[in-house]
């Protein structure tokens, strides 16, 4: 909190030394705006409101990919664990940026594909790497003898994950996933660049309009720490509810 206060204060200050003449009261509109028949969210909700369903969307696609490349890399198939390797080493090692636009102007002509879709496969893409090292540093943490255990009571090797691993390899999972799931809010920003019309396009489109430049990018910011915020208490939440501590 201080440190939020810190940099607001050097943000302010700086501002000011520029001479800047502060609007705020023409800000409200951009977040509620009223109309004859009462009230309708405005430009910045409206942008939020895109960014929540890419998120949400590639934060499932990256798990379930994230799942599968784990699973290939853990696995005894030569094929599989290349394949993964090539997939971890392409993502990890090139910037979400550069990403986007291969997929958007390459990719997505190709297969048909709008802006919305090729922005959401981007971000499962990069963040499904990243999430796929969090799943197997899980699955490696669980001692051997619980495989050792699966394995006398009859259990194959899918048995195995379903009952006995993923179960216990979850605990240790959800702190780095909610990072990364914090991640990949932020790393929604980029899509702008695509022309996708989420909360960072919107703060630009209205600056563009405007020119109150530092009071809706404060806006964008303040919005931005309190869609991560309640991410955060609401794993907190549900990893209090699935492991009450004993």
């Amino acid at each position: 909190m201080m440190l939020v206060m810190g940099s607001g204060y050097l943000l302010l200050s700086g501002a000011e030394k520029l001479g800047y003449n502060w609007q705020w009261q023409r800000v409200s509109r951009y977040l509620i705006e009223t109309t004859a028949d009462g009230w309708r969210f405005g430009l910045l909700f409206q942008g939020l409101w895109i960014t929540l369903e890419i998120v949400a969307i590639s934060l499932g696609l990256s798990l379930v990919l994230g799942l599968l490349v784990a699973l290939m890399r853990l696995s005894n198939s030569p094929m599989a664990t290349g394949l993964a390797r090539v997939y971890l080493e392409l993502i990890r090692n090139t910037p979400l940026l550069i990403q986007i636009f291969v997929i958007y102007f390459v990719f997505a002509p190709i297969f048909d594909m709008g802006r919305f879709a090729a922005a959401v496969l981007a971000l499962s893409l990069f963040e499904g790497a990243y999430a796929s090292e969090i799943i197997r540093a899980g699955i490696l943490a669980i001692p051997s003898g619980q495989w050792e255990a699966s394995s006398s009571l009859g259990m194959n090797r899918a048995q195995c994950y379903r009952y006995v691993v993923l179960p216990q390899a979850l605990r240790q999972m959800i702190p780095p996933l909610t990072s990364q799931g914090i991640s990949l809010v932020k790393d929604s920003a980029l899509v702008s660049t695509i022309a996708i019309y989420d909360l960072t396009m919107r703060g630009q489109q209205i600056i563009a309009d405007t020119f109150l430049t530092f009071e809706i990018w404060f806006v964008v910011a303040a919005i931005y720490l309190s869609v991560t915020l309640i991410l955060t208490l609401l794993v907190r939440y549900l990893e209090h509810q699935l492991f009450p501590a004993r």
